[in-house]
This record gives structure tokens, C-alpha cells and sequence, in this order.
């Protein structure tokens, strides 16, 4: 049936080319666009996703920036620290050169003093865009990574870079928590005196003639064979002996039949022993006095003259805490060292040491020891140069402020031979800080410098996963394009012959 109200070949052939228009603009829009999701209503799942990836993208972006600034920034740092570590070993020469007496010690001084300016120079112009992370104790966070999980929450990640403390800063002491328990006073010693360690040897009383007995003073055996019953005689025949070895700090004396042995030594115990007797009685009764061997360690026939320096024992348990600090009282002064980031009992025993050599005592020298079981000690002596007795004391509290890692440099002094010899030890502490200062900033940049690239290259691999979701594939488009078009001229021709059809109708009626 013929119809000139309804013509069902034009609405199927206009419908057509409806179809045919749609899938040109879509081909088309891809085509210029690049995209085959260019907006939500392309594929509102896939164009959701690519949102979210292009949003971490470009904080990745960011993130990359982030990590480029703080790598410049460290790199700044370890420069000034290794700059730092190469000025500490220059002045390491001029001390070493100074142990000399026949030297200039004065112009080393001035040498010293001016290296000494350079790196506070250093130190001071550390800093990129303000920040410096040579100076101070508070961590520096670099933004390093954000990490989405599966619900979508994001968090960030970020690197910890240390500071390294390589200023000259005293710090300041505490009035917080009380740390004296963490530093004894070893013997309970209540004085640094001049006066020497000593051990007495008591002889039996029986002696035949040619009977023989040897003792062991530290290290060196001294033998007598007796001629007679007189320990009087005994004991000055042990002590002319021990007197002609001439060994250093150490000198012996008879008194009534009573052999004393006298160490001066300052950083140095040393054992007296009856090591062997022949025929007779000739056994002998050795003990420790003034200040001697520690409880149980004395026997009949044994004893340890202790070093005469005092010293003060820290606890091999306790924890140290940025902001602990620790004082020695020597005398009517006291000498503080205020404890930094990640420090130890060792650090602290370090920096007391440093603390009391930088006043320049008359007679007193220092030392850092660690016994077997572990525990770190301050050892601080006294010639008798200065006074002849000194109170001894120490003492801490929580709650101050760090000194500097290079805390004592500007108080170096080799001018006398007690200052050159204990800047000797001092310098070597500064430049296993310093040195420390840059291994650690290294290790940091080149993590960050790692972390970077990986950045980018996750950046990339999702700008790629982006391209997969959305892109259009170019060569399907300019095929699907060409089809479009010949389609559409054919839906033309279609549509032209379908509108011709009524006119057929009207041959009906001529």
C-alpha cells in the first residue's frame, strides 16, 4: 500500500542517516580530540578512572618537585659537612705538629683560630632557601610519595632527613627530670687528689737465709733471696729493686718491715703479685689502699693499684634523650654537656671530657674509657700542678637545650703542652661527627635521588595506563571515518529515492 501521508522508506532512511551523522561527529570528535573518552558521558566509568590517575599525576609532579628541592638541599648540607670534615683535619695537623715543644705554638694558635673562623663560616652559609640542616636538632620531613589504597583514602609518605648539629653551641642545661643515677662517682670519690694509688706488701715474719720470693709489679718481676730474718731488710731490698726499674709513675718504700708500692699513673691500674716462694715462710699479704682495687679483687698473695685519675661511671641501661644534660663539678666549677638526637652514653662521656678540657684546669687531664662489661667512663686526673684536691661531683637533668656537635672547638688552645695534648683527643671526636654529619646526608640525598627517579618513572607508567583507558586508536578512527562517509552518501541517495516515491502516486490521477 501506497501512502502520501505516511512513507515508511524516508523515516527508516532519515533514521539511517540519523545513525550514520552520530557515529561521523563521534569519529570525528575522536579524531580531533584524540581522546575516545573525552567526557563523562563518552564512558563514565573509564573517564572516572583517568580523572583520578591524571589528579596523581600531577601531584606526582609535584611530589618530583618536592623531592628535586630537598635533594639540592641535602646536597648543599653534605657539602658543607664534607668542606667541615676537611677544615677539622687541617687543625688535626697543626695539633699533631704542635705536640713538638721546639715549635711556634702561638702561630699554629693563630692558624687554628683562623680554620676554626672558616668553618663557622661554613656552617652559617649552609642553607638552601633558608633552610639549614647543619645547625639545630629538628628533623626535616621531604614529601616523597602519595600512596591511594584501595578504598581510595590517600596518604602521604615522606622521608626523614636528620639535621647533623655541627655548630659550637654550649647548649643549655635542664631543670627538668633528675639523670643522677645515670652518672656515679665510681668509689664514691669524694676529691681529685695529686696523691698516688697504693698497694703494701706485709711479709711473714719467718724467714730462713736463702729463702727466695718474687713479686710481679706490673708486669715486671723483682725477686730477693733472703740473708737474714729481717723483713725489715726484706721489704727495702723489694723496694730498692722496684725503684731501680725506673718504671714511669711508680716508686716503692719501706716502713718498719711494711713494703709500699706507690702508682702515679693517671689513666692506669696496674697489679702487684707474689708470684713464686722457696723454702721457708715466705708468704706475703698484699692489699689495695687509698682508692684501690674494688671489692673482692684483693687476695693474700694479689692485689690492683687502681688508676689515680677518679672517674665517673654512666649507666649501661639507661636511654639518652635529646635535651639530657650531665655535669661534672670539679672544685667550685662546674662543666656541662647537654646531649642531642640519637646520642649515646659514650657521646656524653665524649662531651663532658671536651667540656672540662676546654676550661684549661692547672693539672687536671681527662680521658673516655670503656670497661669490659660495656660502661663508658669520664676519667679526670690531677697532677698537683694546680691544687693538690679538688671536690669531685657529678650530676644531670632532662629538659635543656643540645650543644653543638663541634662543642668545644672554639676552646681549643695548644699554647701549653696540657692543651695540645688534649686537643689531640678532642679533634679526633669532632671529625667522627663531622664525618658522620656527611655520610649520613649522603646516604639521605641518595635515597631521595632513587626515590625521584622512580617517581618519574611511575609517572610515566601511568600517564601510559591514561592513554590506554582513553586515547583513540588513530588508524580505526580514519578507517571508521571513511566507512561513515560512504555511508552517509549512500543514506543521501536513499533518502532522495525514498522522497521520490509519492511522487510516483500522482501518475495515478493524471
Amino acid at each position: 500500500m501506497s501512502s502520501i501521508l505516511t512513507n515508511t522508506s524516508a523515516m527508516v532512511a532519515l533514521q539511517t542517516m540519523k545513525n550514520i551523522n552520530t557515529n561521523l561527529n563521534r569519529t570525528q570528535s575522536d579524531i580531533s580530540t584524540g581522546k575516545s573518552v573525552a567526557t563523562a558521558k563518552d564512558n563514565a566509568a573509564v573517564w572516572a578512572i583517568s580523572k583520578v590517575m591524571e589528579s596523581d599525576v600531577k601531584g606526582f609532579k609535584g611530589i618530583s618537585d618536592s623531592l628535586s628541592l630537598g635533594s639540592s638541599t641535602i646536597s648543599v648540607a653534605r657539602q658543607a659537612s664534607e668542606t667541615v670534615t676537611d677544615l677539622l683535619t687541617e687543625i688535626k695537623g697543626k695539633i699533631v705538629a704542635a705536640q713538638e715543644e721546639n715549635v711556634d705554638r702561638a702561630k699554629m694558635q693563630t692558624d687554628i683560630q683562623a680554620l676554626r673562623d672558616q668553618i663557622s663560616s661554613v656552617v652559617g652559609a649552609a642553607q638552601f632557601n633558608g633552610l639549614n640542616l647543619i645547625q639545630g636538632t629538628d628533623d626535616v620531613n621531604v614529601l616523597s610519595s602519595l600512596d591511594r589504597s584501595s578504598n581510595g583514602n590517600v596518604t602521604a609518605s615522606n622521608i626523614t632527613v636528620q639535621r647533623q648539629d655541627l655548630s659550637t653551641t654550649a647548649g643549655t642545661y635542664g631543670t627538668g627530670t633528675s639523670l643522677a643515677a645515670n652518672a656515679v662517682v665510681a668509689d664514691s670519690a669524694t676529691a681529685v687528689a695529686a696523691a698516688g694509688n697504693t698497694a703494701e706488701v706485709t711479709f711473714a715474719a719467718t724467714w730462713a737465709s736463702g729463702d727466695t720470693a718474687t713479686l710481679t709489679v706490673a708486669g715486671v718481676d723483682v725477686s730477693y733471696t733472703a740473708t737474714g730474718s729481717s723483713v725489715t731488710d726484706i721489704a727495702a731490698a723489694f723496694a730498692g729493686s722496684i725503684n731501680a726499674l725506673g718504671l714511669d709513675g711508680l716508686s716503692a718504700s719501706n716502713a718498719s718491715g711494711v713494703l709500699t708500692i706507690t702508682s702515679t699513673r693517671a689513666f692506669e691500674g696496674l697489679s702487684v703479685a707474689q708470684t713464686s716462694t722457696v723454702a721457708g715462710d715466705g708468704t706475703s699479704s698484699i692489699t689495695a689502699v687509698n682508692g684501690g682495687a674494688p671489692s673482692g679483687t684483693n687476695s693474700a698473695t694479689s692485689s690492683t693499684i687502681m688508676q689515680r685519675a677518679e672517674r665517673v661511671d654512666f649507666s649501661t641501661t639507661a636511654a639518652v634523650n635529646e635535651g639530657d644534660g650531665y655535669k661534672v663539678t670539679i672544685g667550685s666549677s662546674s662543666y656541662n654537656y647537654i646531649a642531642g638526637k640519637g646520642e649515646t652514653m659514650e657521646d656524653v662521656a665524649r662531651g663532658l671530657k671536651v667540656a672540662v678540657d676546654s676550661a684549661g684546669l692547672d693539672g687536671i687531664t681527662t680521658a673516655v674509657t670503656q670497661a669490659d662489661d660495656g660502661t663508658w667512663s669520664l676519667n679526670v686526673d690531677n697532677d698537683g700542678s694546680g691544687s693538690s684536691s679538688l671536690t669531685f661531683s657529678s650530676a644531670g637533668n632532662a629538659g635543656g637545650v643540645a650543644s653543638g656537635g663541634l662543642f668545644g672547638l672554639d676552646a681549643i688552645d695548644v699554647r701549653s703542652n696540657a692543651g695540645a695534648d688534649a686537643a689531640l683527643t678532642n679533634i679526633e671526636t669532632m671529625i667522627t661527627r663531622s664525618i658522620d654529619a656527611a655520610a649520613a646526608f649522603g646516604s639521605v640525598q641518595n635515597r631521595i635521588d632513587i626515590q625521584n627517579d622512580f617517581v618519574g618513572k611511575l609517572t610515566d607508567a601511568m600517564k601510559a595506563g591514561i592513554g590506554t583507558l582513553v586515547d583513540a586508536d588513530m588508524e580505526e578512527a580514519s578507517a571508521r571515518l571513511q566507512a561513515l562517509q560512504v555511508q552517509q552518501q549512500l543514506a543521501t541517495q536513499a533518502l532522495s529515492i525514498a522522497n521520490q516515491a509519492p511522487q510516483g502516486i500522482l501518475s495515478l490521477f493524471r
